[in-house]
């Protein structure tokens, strides 16, 4: 039994080493200009996992949040505790207690100054929720345009080895590795890049709707209350 074990260890560590041999050869075949793909890469998977997780509908608009505080404002008049809870609540709690907080700072405000400052504060909200997007955006339009990059260094190597004077395979081989390597390389993450761009516009289009629907039931709750 144990020497099965050490057997299947064994194996492991050799497929191990290979796939770490094949890694470095594809990056040595590639040559210098798939640094900056690689950089593209960390950067694009790092803005993903980072809008995957702060883009999730509980955190931008809590489950009755809504309905909970029009529930408190009928049984009493908001105070600072309240609007502390709705600072700290997902992207709607501010916008709903900016509105509050006009009230609270000027009882004789009009309906349309509630509404300006629910406005700004969704002006606040929507930056927040579209940040990393144009980053996103901009990575996945760099990297087909890096892989070229590198295409066209693999093509300057192709022409110099066939000089006239001087005939070298290995550099033709190696030139043609870092031109295909590149361009795949380039399109490999521009197109999740893109597609994820394009994933979060529509969520973040989706999430300031509902806010947007959100905010103006409670601004006439609001007009509701004091007439």
């Amino acid at each position: 039994m144990g020497e099965q074990q050490a057997s299947a260890i064994i194996r492991l560590a050799h497929e191990s080493i290979k796939k770490e041999t094949f890694v470095l050869s594809v990056l040595q075949a590639a040559g210098w200009p798939i640094w900056p793909l690689m950089l593209c890469s960390v950067l694009v998977l790092a803005v993903v996992i980072e809008r995957l997780i702060q883009l999730q509908m509980h955190k931008i608009i809590p489950t009755a949040l809504l309905d909970q505080t029009m529930e408190a404002t009928r049984k009493a008049p908001a105070d600072a505790r309240l609007l502390e809870q709705l600072q700290q609540a997902g992207a709607l709690g501010p916008v709903l207690a900016s509105g509050l907080q006009v009230l609270q700072d000027d009882p004789g405000a009009s309906d349309d100054d509630v509404r300006s400052g629910m406005e700004i504060a969704g002006r606040v909200a929507a930056q927040r929720l579209e940040r990393y997007l144009s980053t996103l955006g901009t990575l996945a339009s760099a990297a087909p345009l890096l892989g070229l990059l590198g295409t066209v260094v693999g093509m300057i190597e192709i022409f110099g080895a066939h000089q006239a004077s001087t005939h070298q395979p290995a550099q033709l081989a190696h030139g043609i590795s870092v031109a295909l390597y590149n361009t795949a390389f380039g399109l490999m993450i521009a197109i999740p890049a893109l597609l994820f761009w394009r994933y979060f516009r529509a969520r973040v289009d989706s999430h300031l709707l509902a806010m947007e629907v959100a905010a103006d039931r409670f601004a006439r709750h609001l007009a509701m209350l004091r007439n």
